[in-house]
């Protein structure tokens, strides 16, 4: 990947965690960790300087790599009730016809674009562990490896969360056909990380956690033994879950544990910090004052949630209680982080009839508590340091254009409001650093063609049916 030798950077204004400071010098080590991080430095002319504003990179909390090749394909109706429930038996089909080869082309060209759009990290939750019909492969952790791998290639920051899945439905209902490829139990979650943790070692660019499904697809039983054998494993690995993202979910959540899904899950299990509620669309205000006092992280993905027509995050009462949430592109209908954001907002406007939704308080600008708040989020969620341009932190940062017609002219929070709400024809982002190395440059990846080819054979055989 192509970078500066240097090991500094001077930005004219960068956004630190406590805000816009000018003059601000940047170092790192071997290993892409920020050793010094310098406001009002004097120029001495050997650090280079960045080509524009300087914003710390954000984490994508939640991706199914395999369903970018899908996004445009579900937009028909294909039930007189269509749902999240039949878009889900549309993607079942699609999985089946995936190979390991297309999988890593298909996150290849996924990762390239999230880092375009600002993405300097991400969570893959991943569930296609098997080959077709549930045959295992020769090596279990064939596909994982190749997420891993296209991660490395274009530079991206990875928590890989393999995913536990053995169920269709709550009360251990059996898997159907269509979820063969999915299959697991705690026992092969464990020694599948154990396997990957010797192949491929953590480091500040790659991390490992898990993802039970949600409590349809895991029992209470084999939840709380895969909860145990990960705390002998790793105490402070990530774990993610997807929960009421349905209302059917709430619904047969309450029927078979007496209980609405966050609810059950906040009484039952040691939520805290080291934990992604991913979704979490219908809470009570109970719920959602619970959540936000556990300290784990609420994974909002706003374009996925609006395109399944899932429902509303539950925005101004979460706020109001400090709780801690990142976005998520999911299902890659878009991967705009900008779009992520704008539309969480744009959610809470619709919903409430007000504009301005969401901010801190005290605070005013709502670009710059969406920015800060899910870079915050975000990190927590990985499990990574990755929490902004502070020492100790991962060299993760982007430079704007701004000159760009959306920047040019802003000051301080204002630069944030733009980047967020101005529908942009070109990117503002101009170019990004993940771990002190540039794998953006004046809004080029160096692989970006080599990505796009294999992509296109990949989806052409994909789609050949």
């Amino acid at each position: 990947m192509s970078h500066f030798h240097s090991t500094q950077l001077l930005a004219d204004r960068a956004l630190l965690p406590n805000g816009w400071h000018n003059n601000v010098l940047l170092e790192w080590d071997a290993n892409g960790i920020l050793t010094s991080v310098t406001p009002n430095a004097v120029d001495d002319a050997i650090a280079p300087r960045a080509a524009g504003s300087v914003l710390p990179g954000m984490t994508n909390l939640h991706s199914h790599a395999f369903q970018r090749a899908m996004a445009g394909l579900t937009e028909y109706r294909s039930d007189p009730t269509d749902s999240f429930w039949s878009w889900r038996t549309l993607m079942y089909g699609f999985a089946q016809k995936l190979s390991p080869p297309a999988l890593k082309a298909i996150a290849r060209q996924l990762y390239t674009e999230m880092l375009k759009a600002g993405y300097t990290s991400v969570c893959e939750f991943h569930y296609l562990h098997h080959d077709v019909g549930g045959m295992p492969y020769a090596n279990p952790a064939e596909n994982l490896t190749c997420l891993i791998e296209a991660a490395e290639e274009v530079g991206i920051g990875l928590t890989l969360l393999p995913v536990m899945y053995q169920y269709s439905g709550f009360g251990g209902k059996p898997a159907h056909d269509g979820q063969a490829r999915f299959i697991n139990s705690p026992e092969w979650m464990m020694t599948i990380l154990q396997a990957m943790q010797t192949q491929h070692p953590q480091h500040a660019g790659l991390r490992y956690g898990v993802a039970p499904h949600s409590l349809r697809a895991v029992t209470p039983e084999s939840l709380k033994q895969l909860l145990a054998m990960l705390q002998q494993w790793d105490a402070l690995a990530p774990i993610h879950i997807h929960i009421a993202e349905q209302t059917k979910e709430v619904q047969d959540s309450v029927a078979q544990l007496g209980a609405r899904p966050v609810q059950w899950l906040l009484d039952n299990v040691d939520v805290n910090r080291h934990w992604c509620l991913v979704h979490a669309t219908h809470m009570t205000e109970d719920e959602t004052l619970r959540l936000a006092r556990s300290g784990a992280v609420a994974g909002i993905c706003p374009t996925t949630e609006a395109n399944l027509g899932d429902g509303i995050f539950n925005g101004v009462t979460y706020t109001a209680a400090q709780g801690a949430w990142g976005v998520g592109s999911d299902s890659h209908i878009s991967t705009s982080m900008c779009e992520e954001l704008r539309l969480y907002e744009y959610s809470q406007r619709l919903q409430h009839r007000q504009r301005n939704v969401l901010v801190a308080d005290g605070g005013r600008s709502v670009g710059a508590y969406l920015y800060q708040s899910a870079v915050q989020g975000g990190a927590a969620a990985s499990g990574r340091p990755v929490t902004g341009l502070a020492v100790g932190q991962r060299a993760d940062l982007l430079v704007l254009d701004d000159h760009h017609a959306d920047l040019c002219g802003k000051q301080g929070d204002q630069i944030l409001d733009s980047l967020i709400f101005c529908h942009h024809a070109q990117t503002p982002i101009r170019d990004v650093m993940t771990g002190g190395r540039w794998v953006i440059q004046n809004g080029q990846h160096q692989y970006q063609d080599q990505s796009l080819g294999a992509y296109a054979a990949a989806l052409k055989v994909l789609l050949a049916d």
